[in-house]
């Protein structure tokens, strides 16, 4: 839709329609030639209201406003007198040209960079290139403090931005200003920084080189995963914009191995659910008994299997197949009736299920999204204490692992600051926005609040050098993640479910978790358990009265005294 078009029904629709002059104009826009090149895909979007609504202050920038969703707020507009000796700055290093020769070159880009904006821009074409024109001085000139020169590592922080910026990043101005310029709503096509540059350099070859350095040395500043040894080799025409490019340096390409580790991860989880819908309707007694075979049936030493023998023996199948309904009417015989049935006839219906399962489509398994939204993963505190050892490791979310041999879990080295909130977030609102496929920023988001439930699990990850702390405390770093839990969509990453599931089949599997899970679901929350061994009790207790009121009791507890006492 062109800037005239856009005024019109700007103006006209706080005023009367004028319908004469909207036909004239959409006669011109049809006549004249469609230019395809022009066009852009949309690329900045608004934050989703389920994202805005849990943290505001995350997505709307407080200090400074680059490109249009935010220019025209009052406590924004201060930072004008800034943007504009940017802007004169970089006028005075164009030597003989003058803003209005770049300028007019924008002006060839207006309906590309109107495409790129998913709200109505509702100003016209003169306004939109001159705010690009001055925003993209300004944001030149930040980012330049972050250029890495060659053969150092060490920014080079220009005495132009002094009064905002130091060379150890302590102002609060600064801080404000490197959140602000990461946020979603606060981007603006990176073809204008790279238009700008190239009238500056009078080379499309060097502007990319300057913009690379500069993204690199900001990436150093403001990304968590400061550790990275690598850094992946992406071209700057390929990025739309800046959060853009620091999304794909962090992310890694992972969607060559989702489609084979994911077809495991969920035929397993297909096998799973056969084997524990084997028994829906069965009550807790029958489960009781079921998780004891299980765990008895592990074993083959000594009298246990002896006992298996004699369980599994022809003269017991005998008895199992004896009249139930006869037996089910005797006191006691609806409580023995399904654990015995379960005990000796269920293996076979077990193991035609596991066959139907295996021989069901798995087209349908590729796309089955998570069955619940929040990561069923145990806390670092309930993983140390089964066994498992954290190590920390230098790269990105691609370098997580979980090594099922040594039971080690490597995690990435993450720096957490006042900046680290602001632009995770902001990765997970442009990842929910422009991705078709997994999201792995959210999911790994996802991933550290599983296992970070407490200021014990923060302080852990801390002391094993994975969390380097620069908040206040390990509080603050258990709120963060615990925080950020709220996603769009659900979405399967095949790298971290792939560790998820070795971890939990890890921690599952150890004895003692075993039996934890095994007293408090069917013995602690089971009242049926609970009252049958209330009722044995009370009959004990009954047949001990009746047995004392015949028999003279005190004289056997005297003699059992008496026996302690001598043998002491």
């Amino acid at each position: 839709m062109s800037s005239s078009l856009r005024s019109i029904m700007s103006n006209d629709s706080r005023s009367t329609f004028d319908e004469l002059r909207w036909v004239i104009h959409i006669r011109k826009t049809l006549e004249e030639e469609f230019e395809e090149d022009g066009e852009s895909a949309v690329s900045i979007f608004s934050v989703p209201k389920l994202l805005m609504a849990s943290d505001p202050d995350c997505y709307i920038p407080q200090q400074v406003a680059i490109g249009p969703y935010h220019y025209w707020r009052p406590e924004l507009y201060e930072m004008q007198r800034f943007k504009l000796a940017a802007a004169k700055r970089f006028q005075q290093k164009l030597q003989c040209l003058k803003l209005e020769n770049m300028v007019d070159q924008l002006s060839k880009l207006e309906q590309r960079i109107r495409s790129c904006y998913h709200k109505f821009l509702d100003f016209n074409g003169e306004t939109l290139v001159w705010m690009m024109t001055v925003d993209a001085s300004f944001l030149l000139e930040i980012l330049q403090v972050y250029a890495i020169q060659e053969g150092t590592k060490v920014p080079r922080v220009s005495s132009s931005m002094s009064h905002l910026v130091d060379y150890a990043g302590r102002k609060s101005a600064h801080n404000a200003i490197l959140r602000d310029i990461v946020m979603l709503e606060n981007q603006i096509p990176l073809f204008v920084l790279r238009k700008m540059l190239e009238f500056k350099l009078s080379s499309l070859k060097a502007a990319d080189e300057m913009l690379i350095m500069m993204f690199i040395g900001l990436f150093k500043e403001i990304s968590p995963f400061k550790m990275m040894d690598l850094y992946p080799n992406i071209l700057v025409s390929e990025s739309v914009h800046l959060l853009d490019f620091l999304y794909d340096v962090i992310v890694p390409k992972l969607e060559q191995q989702q489609g084979t580790i994911e077809a495991e991860i969920q035929l397993e989880e297909k096998e799973n659910e056969g084997n524990e819908s084997s028994t829906p309707d069965t009550s807790y007694v029958k489960q009781f008994l079921s998780e004891m075979w299980n765990l008895l049936s592990k074993l083959n030493k000594g009298p246990v299997n002896l006992v298996k023998r004699v369980l599994l023996s022809k003269p017991l199948k005998v008895v199992a197949q004896m009249p139930w309904k006869v037996v089910s009417n005797l006191p006691g015989g609806k409580l023995l009736k399904q654990p015995l049935e379960h005990l000796f006839l269920s293996q076979n219906k077990v193991d035609e299920k596991a066959e139907n399962g295996n021989s069901s489509s798995k087209s349908d398994l590729m796309n089955k999204p998570p069955s619940v939204e929040e990561i069923t993963i145990p806390s670092v505190t309930e993983l140390v204490n089964s066994g498992v050892c954290f190590v920390p490791t230098n790269g990105s979310i691609s370098n997580i692992n979980f090594d099922t041999k040594t039971c080690t879990f490597y995690l990435p080295i993450i720096s957490l600051d006042v900046n680290t909130q602001v632009f995770l977030r902001n990765l997970v609102a442009y990842e929910a926005s422009i991705a078709s496929g997994p999201l792995v920023i959210t999911r790994y988001t996802e991933l550290m609040n599983g296992i970070i439930d407490s200021e014990e699990d923060a302080k852990i990850l801390r002391e094993k050098g994975i969390i380097l702390n620069h908040l206040k405390s390990d509080k603050e770093v258990a709120n963060l993640w615990n925080g950020m839990s709220k996603s769009l969509r659900l979405s399967r990453v095949a790298l971290l479910d792939k560790v998820i599931e070795d971890v939990n089949k890890y921690h599952n599997g150890r004895m003692k978790v075993k039996m934890w899970k095994f007293m408090k679901v069917y013995v602690f929350s089971s009242w049926q358990v609970l009252t049958f061994l209330a009722a044995i009790f009370l009959l004990l207790l009954m047949a001990l009265q009746a047995f004392c009121s015949v028999y003279t009791c005190s004289r056997f507890f005297r003699s059992a005294l008496r026996a302690t006492e001598s043998s002491g």
